[in-house]
């Protein structure tokens, strides 16, 4: 019954509940910055390049056992089961990384700023 209670006891501390709140509010961070790039920023990024979708974008490695190349799109080369370099949904993965890391360097910006700045200096009073 000891133990139960303990972990109980942890549960239910504020630090651990604060944590759990990050957990989620990062991930759906992490889902909306992950459409961001893949829904707005790519699709006309990929105009400016000749119409593609970056995450469609690959270098054939080595054809499919099943079907040999060319394939039209990199599922129809995955479903023939050939290697493949995926370099379009690494740039995806990057510029998600980047818009993530940037934004949680504002967000620690500005709480640290908050958080460590001087309190304001007495003002002076007067004499009389």
């Amino acid at each position: 019954m000891g133990t139960l209670q303990e972990f109980k006891e942890f549960a239910l501390k504020g630090s651990v509940i604060d944590m759990a709140v990050g957990v989620i509010i990062g991930a759906a961070f992490g889902l909306t910055v992950k459409s961001l790039v893949d829904d707005v920023l790519m699709p006309p990024m990929g105009m400016l390049v000749g119409g593609a979708d970056f995450a469609d974008c690959y270098i054939l490695l080595k054809p499919g056992s099943l079907v040999p190349g060319p394939y039209p799109s990199l599922a129809s080369a995955q479903q023939a089961g050939a290697v493949t370099l995926r370099y379009g949904q690494f740039l995806n993965n990057v510029i998600n990384f980047a818009i993530v890391a940037f934004s949680l360097f504002i967000v620690l910006k500005v709480v640290l700023r908050k958080k460590f700045s001087a309190p304001p200096a007495p003002s002076p009073s007067r004499l009389p």
